[in-house]
């Protein structure tokens, strides 16, 4: 009897294994089948993420703007010379002899342009218009580099000497005179245009601007 039943269990367990192994099998494929189900949903959102379209604002494009200040810079660069003279006056009356004077040559250089700071952006999400208004150009930096200042035909006696102040007091109108004079050959005109260039050619660049009507005023 004993036999019989020990027979019967061997020729059971073979089954059992079998049954045992078809249910890991099913199990091993049933969590393949979750993950790659998973998976998809997963990059499904990253995709629509990915493709959801930016959201433009006029604060986003003002830093962004910003970023390219110098590429609506236009450098203005001469050489001039100038007379510097000076007498002593006595209530009106030019004292005879007291005369000093001075030659300068130098180099300059004139920046001008639009302030991105300045310029106003309006974002129409209905009709999907951006309106960008930039602001009149202005002088930005005007530099006399020192190493090209030469000084000619100095002189002065004991009675009126050349000082330091007579050449900061030269320089300062000399700026004030080049900058006019680069202003009446059309500087600020020049830097008007190349900005509005300059913006346009950048924001057009923008993959976001695709879907709207850009005007630079």
């Amino acid at each position: 009897m004993q036999r019989d039943e020990l027979e019967a269990g061997l020729e059971l367990a073979p089954q059992k294994m079998k049954l045992k192994t078809r249910l890991l099998i099913a199990a091993a494929v049933l969590a393949a089948l979750c993950i790659a189900v998973l998976a998809s949903l997963l990059y499904a959102a990253v995709r629509s993420e990915e493709k959801a379209p930016a959201v433009i604002t006029s604060d986003l494009l003002g830093k962004q703007l910003r970023s390219v200040q110098e590429l609506t810079t236009v450098a203005y660069y001469y050489t001039n010379m100038g007379r510097f003279e000076n007498q002593v006056d006595f209530y009106g009356w030019k004292v005879p002899f007291t005369t000093k004077s001075f030659i300068i040559s130098y180099d300059g250089v004139i920046k001008a342009g639009v302030d991105l700071a300045d310029v106003s952006i309006q974002v129409n999400e209905d009709i999907k218009t951006i309106t960008v208004t930039l602001p009149g150009s202005k002088i930005l930096s005007h530099e006399i580099p020192e190493d090209t200042l030469e000084v000619f035909d100095e002189n002065d006696n004991i009675f009126n000497r050349i000082t330091i102040e007579d050449y900061a007091g030269f320089t300062k109108d000399q700026k004030e005179l080049m900058e006019q004079r680069a202003i009446d050959n059309g500087l600020f005109t020049g830097a008007d245009e190349k900005a509005q260039t300059a913006v346009t050619a950048f924001l057009s660049l923008l993959p976001e601007m695709e879907a709207y009507t850009l005007t630079i005023q």
